[in-house]
């Protein structure tokens, strides 16, 4: 039983007792977001959530804290088959995720836990802005720390800037869950087979590699979040704000993308190790390399 209580992380596959044991040892909940949507003849439909999961599972092992069940459902889509479009890419006005995340939050601060981790897998711009826009408005609300950020963002010095079921993302899955990567359907793709760029770039140990800096940096932040006093928080709030408002001018004033060109430059790489480093100054220093 004990073995089994330190393993258990997973919400929906918990006894009452194991809950509240793993929620007293550390108030961290994971939430992780994603969608149902084409990523290739080669890689699982749901690989945005599936790996998300995965990845809050893991780190939850390691560090403590609950994680709570994939939400399937985000900010656009490919106009491809198989692909569940709950909110447009490219409106500005936003009435499902926005509302379910704000609830989401509330309720997860109801129950006791001290800090949250949001970690998307679907990268679309808006649904990338929503998230960290809801998570500093929320942590201000309800006045714990809540980090709203893609997974990529956590492995940006690692040479990982987010993709479509491109090297990343497939090699991500193909460590995580390597049943569900078919990497010999892309000779059969149109797109994503067009070269052998994929087929050639991915693979498990890459996967690994990311994987591995994603989990550090995830445990090591919901082991750190439930202590941020206020101040704390709201130099966190103001660097994420600083990032947040560069995404919103780079679209509104350029193009949807302007502020991710630059994330690949010196010293944004860093963002990741200045969060868990809780260098929160530096962080909305760097922002303003972003356009």
């Amino acid at each position: 039983m004990g073995q089994k209580q330190k393993e258990m992380v997973q919400w929906e596959r918990m006894l009452p007792a194991e809950f509240r044991l793993v929620i007293e040892k550390l108030p961290t909940v994971y939430l992780p977001l994603g969608t149902v949507e084409w990523h290739g003849e080669h890689d699982a439909l749901g690989l945005d959530a599936l790996k998300a999961h995965a990845l809050c599972v893991r780190a939850a092992k390691k560090s403590g804290g609950i994680v709570h069940p994939p939400l399937y459902g985000g900010m656009g889509g490919l106009d491809k088959p198989a692909t569940v479009k709950m909110e447009p890419e490219n409106s500005w006005e936003n009435y499902l995720l926005r509302p379910w995340l704000e609830k989401m939050c509330s309720e997860f601060h109801r129950l006791g836990f001290k800090a949250i981790i949001m970690l998307t897998g679907h990268y679309g711009h808006n649904q990338q802005i929503v998230v960290r826009e809801v998570a500093t408005r929320m942590t201000e609300r309800l006045q714990i720390p809540i980090l709203g950020i893609p997974e990529y963002w956590l492995a940006l010095d690692a040479g990982y800037f987010g993709d479509h079921a491109g090297i990343g993302e497939t090699s991500l899955l193909w460590h995580l869950e390597p049943d569900l990567v078919a990497i010999d359907r892309l000779k059969t793709d149109p797109d994503y087979g067009k070269d052998s760029v994929i087929e050639l770039g991915s693979s498990p140990e890459l996967g690994k590699k990311y994987t591995d800096l994603i989990i550090a940096r995830l445990s090591s932040l919901a082991q750190s979040m439930p202590s941020w006093d206020g101040d704390k928080r709201d130099m966190f709030v103001r660097a994420e704000n600083a990032i947040l408002s560069v995404q919103l001018r780079g679209w509104r004033l350029l193009h949807p993308w302007a502020a991710w060109q630059n994330i690949h430059l010196e010293g944004v790489v860093d963002y990741s190790r200045l969060l868990v480093d809780e260098q929160f100054e530096k962080i909305s220093i760097l922002s303003r390399k972003l356009l």
